[in-house]
């Protein structure tokens, strides 16, 4: 009996010769968006001359390639850009070297770590809200990027910075955010060229650098457990040799936290305020279980799991909004997914922010529904819904997120009330992440008589 040969892979429409689909990627979202109605389970595109790059479409696959297959794979380009400009990270990581580094940071992402993290958290969210000015413009994402960093640099290193190194740390960290995104998808050869947005990259991942390994030095030499992840990361030990992360490690793993995990957040809560204030009854429920669950009191971490409906709004801020628009892995040697034999090298890649769009997995998918979650619809298949990605190297800061994210809103919500203007559309533009393109909303202030009347 002959076993029938898999269809061959096809590629997409539109790749020339020497640049591939180089005039494609103008509109990435677009363009990968699109390869999903070809409804071709794998699909090839060409993004560097010589490589070939799968897209993995099907969720039954994508859950394959990230949980079974996981030890037989690499991170991809995608990461080994990452590890270029940022240095090795347990994000950047595969293998037994991400299994080690994860089982050292994993401390800092505990339960009770975060709780610690909260009281900062909501300190920083409000000092934020207190600064904006009523009746004025707020550009929306720039204001979560500043409320990200704030609030992470704050965790990372509560008591380690003075306020001038502080400021200084946070102008750094925003240059590396908006580079580390350009550069991930340009040629290897165009950092080396001499222009200004590199010497501004540059300079700014040398500052952080800088500062980091001063924190770090003053702590081992005061002795001092200051309370903050920093102190953590100087406290944990490489499970195979018993020494303690190095300077340039724990640089590195700061520097990646930093600029994945506070890009991320900011774009999910700059989508998040901007699709409340298009939806207005969502909003009123929010404010209805604030009100109920808090009442005048802060927003604590006991409270996350406390306030389902904002948990479902998040949730579906994460599906029609989610921040990833193209995940790497790379097969290390000959690698079966589903029928087919993909040789060793091959770069496989998934789209979050189109799967999550998918008609087929999702009723009305540009709709935002926060009620798809209230455990009365059918749950997505496996590697159907994937917020914080999968298998071994998903997202070991989830919590950490959701606990950012809950309180930023919560804080946020029962201040101040954001307006889009008549007929605003805001569109997705994707550089790092998928980030709202030119969110401007109007600041009102939110008077505990207005919330009260709107939950009524």
């Amino acid at each position: 009996m002959t076993s029938t040969a898999p269809p061959p892979i096809p590629r997409a429409a539109g790749s020339f010769p020497l640049i591939g689909h180089a005039l494609k990627m103008r509109d990435n979202l677009g363009f990968i968006a699109s390869l999903r109605e070809t409804r071709e389970p794998l699909i090839e595109i060409v993004l560097q001359p010589g490589t070939r790059t799968v897209v993995v479409q099907d969720p039954a696959l994508i859950h394959q390639m990230l949980k079974a297959l996981a030890p037989s794979l690499d991170k991809g380009r995608l990461y080994d850009k990452f590890s270029q400009l940022l240095g090795d990270s347990v994000v950047t990581a595969a293998g037994r070297p991400h299994v080690r580094k994860r089982r050292q940071l994993q401390p800092a992402f505990a339960h009770t770590e975060i709780s610690r993290y909260v009281d900062t958290m909501r300190a920083e969210v409000t000092a934020a809200v207190a600064g904006w000015e009523p009746g004025q413009p707020l550009d929306v994402r720039e204001a979560m990027v500043r409320l990200s960093l704030d609030m992470l640099a704050k965790t990372v290193f509560s008591g380690s910075l003075d306020e001038a190194t502080f400021r200084r740390l946070r102008t750094d960290l925003s240059v590396l955010m908006n580079g580390v995104g350009t550069r991930i998808m340009l040629p290897d050869w165009v950092e080396r060229l001499p222009l200004p947005f590199n010497r501004r990259f540059d300079q700014a991942c040398d500052g952080v650098r800088a500062t980091i390994n001063t924190a770090v030095d003053e702590l081992q030499t005061s002795g001092h457990d200051t309370g903050d992840m920093l102190s953590m990361l100087l406290r944990a030990k490489d499970e195979e040799t018993g020494e303690p992360l190095t300077g340039d490690q724990i640089c590195s793993e700061i520097l990646t936290l930093a600029v994945a995990g506070t890009e991320t957040t900011a774009s999910v809560l700059s989508w998040t305020l901007y699709e409340l204030a298009r939806n207005p009854g969502i909003e009123s429920r929010v404010l209805a279980e604030l009100d109920e669950v808090l009442g005048e009191r802060p927003v604590t971490l006991d409270d996350v799991a406390r306030l389902p409906y904002l948990n479902r709004v998040i949730t579906e801020a994460l599906r029609l909004h989610h921040p990833g628009w193209l995940v790497t892995r790379r097969t290390i040697t000959e690698t079966r997914l589903g029928e087919w034999t993909l040789p060793a090298g091959t770069e496989l890649a998934y789209c979050q922010q189109a799967l999550h769009r998918d008609p087929e997995l999702y009723p009305d998918p540009l709709t935002f529904d926060p009620d798809r979650w209230d455990g009365t619809a059918a749950t997505p298949p496996p590697g159907a819904f994937l917020p914080f990605g999968e298998g071994k190297h998903k997202c070991m800061g989830d919590r950490l997120a959701l606990t950012e994210m809950t309180t930023a809103l919560a804080t946020i919500l029962r201040s101040v009330r954001l307006e889009l203007a008549e007929g605003q559309v805001v569109r997705p533009v994707a550089r790092l992440t998928v980030r709202p393109r030119n969110l401007r909303m109007t600041v009102r202030p939110r008077s505990r008589t207005e919330q009260r009347s709107t939950v009524a």
